[in-house]
């Protein structure tokens, strides 16, 4: 029996001896063992209906233990300067947005009086201008259609679910997130670790993200088997197929599963063996040069029967990304969409070197590949996704400012599905039954509920943002530019996102007559057929 059980078990233990004294005696006992018996008589009910109850993965995880962590949440705002300030101090802008995603899963009034609660003094604070003439948004039911070219486009989403593997999450976690995107037509990325059972109970839109295991259409010996992946890149639930580079959380680090956690389960995932240990290479194994990526991505394409196919990664260096571009203007081959994580992101675990100091953070990462994309006149053929610690409607509206035609959150849907940030994710014991495979712990998390409070979070961030770019007189996401969104630089000066950065015009790489201090320095030093610079 789980330690965390004990509480309840000695409770349970302690009315059936004080009620069973009282029996012996005829009732004939003292006040006190009266108290006692009501006491862990009620107690125990208390702990029964934690057990019981589907609405809180705690309290059936750890009953009556959860209620001393609730009551100290209830009076926070008393006894924050001795407690709170305290927890989690790294993590500022992950507990203000865990609070404000719990109270939109939870169709909770997201209101709050006395205005901000930020600096907006401070160099850093950002915001959207809004119109003295708003408009009237008829839908918030944003969509873009990714893929056009191809026999089977997309309609997707401007707001996912981005890649999260089975393994690293739970069955139940990875249900719920896609009954959750089949209640509100958005899509559910995979993650690299293939497409599970758990993916396909209900239906849900998938991105089939292939990763340099190929885990799912993998030979013996680790290799790319084209069979496999035609089976599964076929079904009607794969919307579209995405080749991982890279991932923000450790871009150029390979990735090793424990043979102990590789389970019967995950090994039918996987295509790997069970109880030995599954290994994902920090490079593709099928390609070795810009030209062959790009050939391998419309060899996706063509084994998916015309699915939109694409790429994932984390940018780092720029004449490698500059490499990519030239090989597309070369081969005329271009992917259908481009996904750009940043370095900020990522929920599973990493180095610390790599998740503080390696890989290019979100928004230059986007300006990079938007802005080549827009150089080699190539921008309006691929669509550009991001994704990087993106949860709020402002969240996406900036980052749709900056260039992206949609985004994936990863860490917003998992703070939906119950998520407390307790940063045991690596362990196995998550105490709310998000990313661990003991089938125990992740009874907690109950399936229908969870997936309506995705739903719910979908929908109303997605409402959230129609308010935005209606107060701001547009009509669609990606009407929003980068002089919407203004910067505080200092305490007396702001600017506009489009007079901070600088924006390429269509063709302007093509002629060699970029003027960008790192595209007019690397750009001639990269070369199609290798990642190498010249």
């Amino acid at each position: 029996m789980p330690s965390r059980y004990y509480t309840l078990v000695a409770v349970i233990l302690v009315f059936i001896a004080s009620f069973l004294l009282a029996c012996v005696a005829r009732f004939q006992v003292n006040w006190a063992t009266y108290l006692l018996m009501v006491v862990s008589g009620v107690l125990s009910l208390v702990g029964l209906r934690d057990i019981t109850q589907t609405k809180q993965a705690i309290r059936r995880n750890y009953p009556l233990l959860a209620h001393f962590r609730f009551f100290f949440e209830y009076i926070r705002p008393e006894i924050r300067q001795y407690f709170i300030e305290s927890e989690n101090e790294a993590y500022p802008f992950s507990r203000a947005s865990r609070s404000l995603v719990y109270q939109r899963a939870k169709k909770d009034s997201d209101k709050r009086p006395f205005g901000t609660q930020l600096d907006v003094y401070e160099a850093g604070y950002e915001w959207m201008n809004h119109s003295i003439s708003p408009t009237v948004v008829p839908t918030s039911d944003f969509r873009i259609t990714i893929g056009e070219q191809t026999a089977k486009p997309y309609s997707a989403s401007v707001f996912n679910v981005s890649a999260m593997s089975f393994g690293a999450l739970s069955a139940n976690a990875i249900r719920a997130l896609n009954l959750g995107a089949k209640m509100g037509g958005f899509a559910h990325d995979t993650g690299e670790g293939s497409i599970s059972r758990y993916h396909r109970e209900h239906g849900g839109d998938l991105i089939w993200e292939l990763g340099s295991g190929y885990f799912g259409c993998r030979t013996a010996d680790g290799k790319f088997d084209a069979v496999r992946f035609a089976d599964q890149a076929q079904d009607p639930q794969v919307k579209m197929v995405e080749l991982k580079l890279s991932q923000g959380a450790k871009p150029g680090h390979g990735g090793v599963l424990p043979g102990p956690k590789v389970t019967p389960e995950i090994a039918e995932t996987r295509g790997v063996e069970v109880g030995v240990d599954c290994v994902s290479p920090a490079k593709h194994s099928v390609f070795s040069t810009p030209i062959e990526m790009l050939e391998f991505i419309a060899k996706m394409r063509e084994l998916s029967g015309g699915k939109p196919a694409g790429m994932k990664l984390a940018i780092g260096h720029p004449w490698e990304f500059f490499a990519i571009a030239k090989a597309m203007v070369k081969t005329g081959i271009t992917p259908d969409f481009i996904v750009v994580d940043g370095s900020e992101g990522g929920t599973g675990a990493a180095p610390v070197e790599f998740t503080d100091h390696v890989g290019v953070p979100l928004r230059e990462g986007l300006m990079l590949v938007h802005n080549t994309l827009v150089g080699v006149g190539l921008r309006e053929r691929i669509k550009v996704g991001a994704s990087g610690k993106i949860i709020t409607a402002f969240d996406i509206a900036k980052t749709m400012a900056m260039g992206a035609d949609w985004c994936n959150s990863a860490r917003g849907f998992m703070f939906a599905l119950g998520c407390i940030q307790a940063q045991s994710c690596h362990t196995g014991t998550c105490p709310t039954g998000v990313t661990t495979q003991d089938a125990l712990r992740q009874r907690a998390l109950v399936v229908p509920s969870k997936a309506e409070r995705v739903h719910e979070f979908h929908h109303s961030t997605l409402h959230a943002l129609s308010e935005l770019i209606a107060a701001a007189g547009l009509m669609h996401p990606q009407d929003i530019k980068p002089e919407h969104i203004i910067r505080r630089i200092s305490s007396t000066e702001v600017a506009s996102l489009a007079g901070l950065y600088k924006f390429l015009r269509p063709g302007e790489l093509l002629d060699n007559t970029a003027e960008h201090k790192v595209f007019a320095y690397y750009w001639g030093k990269a070369q199609a057929e290798s990642f190498a610079m010249v």
